[in-house]
């Protein structure tokens, strides 16, 4: 899979809002929030051009059910996709190029507060911000064609500041 990163995009906030009323008719009373996370939520910082949504639900269970709805959206239902207690939808606009991923848990899941915190910490911390912002640059020039490497050269970055973000967000609240 290609690995593209490119500057900020003024549209994301818009197409997310777009894209979020649509999965809100699909989903219907399961749903509780849709959060736009990921690098495209974050103002000013480089990112491959896909949009992601975390969405918080009633019941996981329930969401194995909405599937064949998605897909007539345009998404991929793709189970727990390698992380337990996780639902995962993707949408290409062309085979092989990516341009939504859905990620649904259940109210109180420790994953959400992991994502949002991670989320806001970048937002309220540019210079954090910018500093990955530059490393996913570096890294999609080291691996143009390879994901795993791309998403592997993140990882450390991203849990110490999943760890300052969760620790930061203990402190705010």
């Amino acid at each position: 899979m290609k690995v593209e990163v490119v500057p900020p995009n003024p549209k994301w906030p818009k197409d997310f809002e777009a894209e979020s009323k649509q999965i809100a008719l699909v989903m219907g009373e399961n749903i509780i929030s849709i959060h736009h996370i990921g690098s495209t939520a974050i103002s000013g910082i480089y990112a491959k051009p896909v949009i992601d949504f975390l969405l918080e639900v009633k019941d996981i269970h329930k969401t194995d059910g909405q599937s064949a709805a998605m897909a007539a959206i345009g998404y991929e239902g793709m189970g727990e996709f390698g992380l337990t207690g996780r639902r995962y939808f993707r949408k290409n606009s062309l085979p092989g190029i990516r341009t939504h991923n859905i990620h649904t848990y259940e109210v109180g899941s420790s994953e959400i507060r992991r994502h949002l915190a991670f989320r806001d910490y970048m937002i309220a911390h540019p210079e954090a911000a910018q500093t990955y912002s530059l490393l996913k640059r570096e890294l999609a020039k080291k691996y143009p064609q390879n994901i795993e490497g791309y998403m592997d050269g993140k990882d450390e970055f991203i849990k110490a500041m999943e760890k300052k973000a969760l620790e930061w967000q203990a402190l705010i609240c």
